[in-house]
């Protein structure tokens, strides 16, 4: 990594309390964070990142204007902010609310209240993944390195895919579900599967199972990054034969770990 510290970070804080604005401002200052813009809507937030682009957004749930899962879906689809780390403070639990976040690619879902070394975590996620370090892939350079990416969902894809391109990974393949994962894995040689486990036509566990006992790539690794908590479905997919497991939000370091133990 760089020399890129917390410290640098520009931050904008969304959130419609003035209470809860001054408890995070008060945590970010603790860290030494000094550079932190408060607004009060999803509005006033990118009327600021038209001016100013921030090095991470941090967002309450419920905004006067709309969701911060609407804020996070409307950034992914803007060019001009969808590489933009972006974490949620909220004490929302219910699916419906978390689970476009986790999709989206958030830095960090953080409770509310949270705790400080919490806090700490997602600010260090977000440093690698702004300047992270590059994977060590053993005798095959990373940018040689042929990666299937299968996920249904767009936006998980275009974030996995950004974050595996950071780190030094050009050569990367999309399928948007089971069926065209297998139609690739017939086609192509890959050196390493990116999968999610929920998917439309065929799911994660079904794929893997094909590649581990159908394909002729049966050896490859194959790490499954998922939003998936249900621990007997989790035993499914390791019986089939999956490498790793990272659940969504996932921390970049940890994938880059993960990649670096699986490619060696």
């Amino acid at each position: 990594m760089s020399d890129l510290l917390v410290s640098d970070l520009l931050i904008l804080l969304i959130e419609p309390s003035s209470t809860q604005r001054k408890v995070v401002s008060g945590f970010l200052n603790d860290m030494g964070i000094e550079n932190v813009d408060q607004v009060q809507s999803a509005a006033e937030a990118f009327n600021n990142m038209g001016s100013v682009e921030p090095d991470l957004v941090i967002s309450a749930m419920h905004l006067p204007d709309m969701t911060g899962a609407d804020l996070l879906i409307k950034m992914r689809e803007d060019e001009s902010y969808s590489h933009i780390p972006f974490m949620l403070i909220s004490s929302e639990t219910h699916y419906r609310y978390l689970e476009p976040i986790r999709q989206a690619g958030a830095i960090a879902i953080l409770p509310k209240p949270f705790e400080l070394e919490q806090l700490r975590s997602a600010l260090r996620n977000t440093l690698e993944y702004i300047d992270p370090e590059v994977v060590n892939t053993g005798d095959t350079p990373p940018e040689e390195v042929r990666i299937l990416l299968v996920d249904d969902s767009r936006m998980a894809r275009r974030h996995i895919r950004r974050v595996l391109e950071n780190m030094g990974f050009e050569d990367i393949t999309e399928a948007e579900n089971g069926i065209q994962g297998v139609e690739m894995v017939r086609d192509q040689e890959f050196d390493l599967i990116v999968t999610d486990y929920n998917m439309p036509e065929m799911d994660g566990k079904e794929f893997i199972q094909y590649v581990r006992e159908e394909s002729g790539q049966a050896g490859i690794p194959i790490m499954m990054v998922t939003s998936v908590s249900d621990e007997s479905r989790l035993a499914m997919v390791q019986q089939v034969g999956v490498s790793a497991i990272c659940d969504k939000p996932f921390e970049p370091t940890n994938i880059r770990k993960v990649i670096s133990s699986l490619m060696n």
